[in-house]
């Protein structure tokens, strides 16, 4: 089926090739500034604009047909190289921000400032490899292909359906999947089938994080793909949808200052082939600190998005897109009851 492009955006597939389109422009109009390493800002928003059109690709799957360089797994490859070079900028960056090395006492000074210059060599090899990434056939395949699409899209037949009455459809089996995660049952209690927020110690917190780390960390990823989703769909819907979204995006925050945390001490860990506690033992339990008091943070949203009556309000918000008489009509009814 080929799409009409004076038609109004009105379909699955209109919206579809709406949010590719935009995610793909945003990407490539870093490109040239990534392969001239002229600046960190520019990789990050390359890799935001990867990682939002992998998420539009896979989330808009039942109305496209599109070519295979360009499916989500193929951008994945991409995104994963621009991800490790950006992963490494954050860490020098929180280094030589964040932490004061004139703090340190002298005898682990020397030690940090052989963790910056063993991080930097790392980078250049990471930036090779984006270099390479960018200039490979594979990333030529994906962008031709995806530019090819775009100018003359083919989909499935669900891309003729009504946005407005398959919305719910789309949104609800990530929100599903984003409230059965595991990762909301770290640091909780059940007693006589009620879940209740367990305080936890610092020390509890660091055992918690050295055997179920990275349970949270895949509990942020399904939250950056649920919000990136909801984003494109705020116009559907009213202030509380908009409210959920800016939560998905302080929950993403605040997991995303624990999980950088256990990064950086790994990697200094690793990069120093030494227990950071006996190399730089100021700066670990600057690091255990930090992490404590994001996991504080955490509690209030962890808290509230473990409320059976939060998760009803936000399904059902999904329930009931604007522009649509029937789901008006439901809206009403509802609000009566």
């Amino acid at each position: 089926m080929k799409s009409d492009s004076k038609q109004s955006a009105n379909t699955l597939g209109d919206w579809a090739k709406i949010a590719l389109e935009k995610h793909f422009q945003k990407t490539i109009q870093y490109e040239e500034d990534v392969l001239s390493d002229r600046d960190p800002e520019a990789l990050h928003q390359m890799r935001v604009g990867m990682r939002r059109l992998r998420s539009a690709a896979k989330g808009f799957a039942p109305a496209l047909d599109l070519p295979k360089a360009a499916r989500h797994s193929q951008i994945g490859k991409i995104s994963r190289s621009l991800g490790s070079l950006r992963d490494l900028d954050v860490l020098l960056e929180t280094l030589e921000t964040d932490y004061d090395q004139d703090a340190l006492p002298e005898v682990e000074k020397e030690a940090f400032k052989r963790a910056i210059i063993l991080l930097k060599s790392e980078r250049n090899q990471a930036f090779d490899a984006v270099r390479e990434t960018l200039n490979s056939e594979i990333y030529f395949s994906f962008k031709n292909s995806l530019a090819d699409w775009l100018n003359g899209p083919t989909y499935g037949e669900m891309a003729l359906l009504p946005i407005q009455d398959i919305l719910p459809d789309l949104l609800l089996p990530e929100v599903s999947d984003l409230f059965l995660h595991p990762g909301w049952l770290l640091g909780i209690k059940t007693k006589k089938g009620k879940v209740k927020i367990h305080n936890l110690t610092e020390t509890e917190v660091e055992e918690l994080f050295a055997n179920q780390g990275e349970t949270l960390h895949d509990l942020r990823k399904q939250v950056k793909r649920v919000r990136y989703q909801m984003s494109l769909f705020k116009k559907f819907y009213g202030e509380a949808y908009s409210e959920y979204v800016e939560d998905l995006k302080e929950i993403q925050e605040v997991l995303g200052k624990m999980q950088d945390s256990v990064v950086l001490a790994e990697t200094l860990s690793r990069v120093l082939g030494c227990n950071l506690q006996e190399t730089l033992p100021t700066l670990a339990e600057k690091l255990l600190e930090n992490r404590y008091l994001s996991w504080l943070e955490w509690q209030p949203l962890h808290q509230k998005y473990l409320k059976p009556e939060i998760r009803d309000q936000f399904r059902l918000e999904l329930l009931y897109p604007y522009s649509s008489s029937k789901s008006k009509k439901a809206g009403k009814k509802k609000k009566k009851g």
